[in-house]
Formats: structure tokens, sequence, C-alpha cells
């Protein structure tokens, strides 16, 4: 049986390292769904097209052929025949993917993409509209949130981790900017779907966080 488990919130709450664990404790597929706005952005940058012109964007799509790789388990971003996982993880990559996923014809260019390949496996998740748009039948509907100033301190902490060069003060303004725009946008909004579990992490450890999202979905099934 394919079962969908849909989560959804705010950047630093957690969603993607524990959405990855319970994918992994259950046996199925994890879908990184912000690595996809992530690579547009990446890539408009890197080929000279304003990422901070919804046009030139639009513009750009039908050049970029976009593909999920499963290798060893583990998600690839594949844009037009290269792997781009690898630079999507930086700051600015997430400034970027809050602005491109702003755009419609960018959330229409991906929605199929996203549906298909849970059509294809039992999969995990994570987002911004997964319970709202993406996946509004999903089996599973959970709503992550924490703390601003806690997300902040989780963000900063997995980027100092991987060696940025970055200061709290600065991962907050960035991380409070990506609220109100996430939240304000014209298409597909972050909000928590009306049939969505609701789960604040304020607190909470990584592990904490893994086994109420498992009883959570345990409940279901």
């Amino acid at each position: 049986m394919q079962i969908q488990i849909a989560i959804d919130g705010p950047v630093g709450a957690g969603k993607s390292t524990i959405a990855k664990e319970c994918a992994g404790r259950l046996g199925i597929v994890y879908m990184d769904t912000g690595a996809l706005y992530r690579a547009i952005g990446v890539w408009c940058k890197e080929n000279g097209t304003d990422a901070y012109d919804e046009d030139a964007v639009a513009a750009v799509l039908p050049k970029i052929a976009l593909e999920i790789k499963l290798i060893s388990g583990v998600q690839r971003i594949i844009i037009n025949s290269g792997d781009i996982t690898d630079r999507i993880r930086t700051p600015d990559a997430s400034m970027l993917a809050s602005k491109v996923s702003s755009y419609g014809a960018v959330r229409t260019f991906l929605l199929d993409l996203q549906r298909d390949f849970a059509a294809k496996n039992s999969v995990i998740m994570d987002g911004r509209d997964i319970g709202t748009v993406i996946l509004p039948n999903a089996d599973v509907k959970i709503f992550l949130a924490a703390d601003p100033r806690e997300r902040a301190k989780r963000r900063y902490d997995e980027l100092i981790a991987k060696g940025s060069d970055v200061n709290f003060d600065d991962v907050l303004a960035d991380l409070e900017k990506r609220d109100r725009d996430d939240s304000s946008r014209t298409h597909a909004p972050l909000k928590q779907a009306d049939d969505a579990i609701l789960l604040d992490t304020t607190g909470y450890t990584f592990d904490e966080s893994v086994e109420r999202i498992m009883e959570i979905i345990k409940t279901r099934f």
C-alpha cells in the first residue's frame, strides 16, 4: 500500500531533517520539495537570469529539464543533465528559493513533477504547500512550527557546522523575512491545512520531534 505524508511549516522548523529520519524508519521515500525551488533559483543565478524578475524566470523555464533521482536512497536534483544538489544549501540559495517559489509559473512548472513522484512512491514530502496544494489528499498532514528565535538558532548551527561564515542576527533576519514572504505570497502561501495536525517543536530535541511525528503517523495506519 502506498502512503503519502505531508509535512509543512516555516523555514527552520526542522521539516527536512525530521521528515528524512521518519522516512528511514518507515522504509519509504523522503522528497525535499524545497530543493526544487532552490535548484531553479540557483540555476537562474548561475545562468545569467535575474531570479528576482518574475517574467525573466518564467521565460527560461522551458529551457530547464529538471529531474529528481534517487541515488543510494538519497534525493539528487538534476537540471539539464547536471547535478546541482551540492550547490543549493546556502543562505543565498534559501533567499532565491523563497523568491522564485512565489511565482505562479514556477509553482505550476513543478506541480506535476511532485505529484507524479508521489504517485509512484510511498513518500514523505515536506515544504510550504504540500498538504494544501501538492498532496491535498495525503494520508497524514502535519504542520510543524517553532519559535522564530529557536528556528534561527537551529539554522545558524546547521550553517556553522557546514563551514558557512554567518552570524545569528543575519540568520534571524533572513528567517523572519522568509516567514513574511512565504505567508504573504499570492500563489500557494504558507498556511496550515484545515485537516493538518499542528506540532509546535519549541523546546523539543530532534529525537523528541521525530518520536512525536512517528506517534502521529502510527495513529493513522
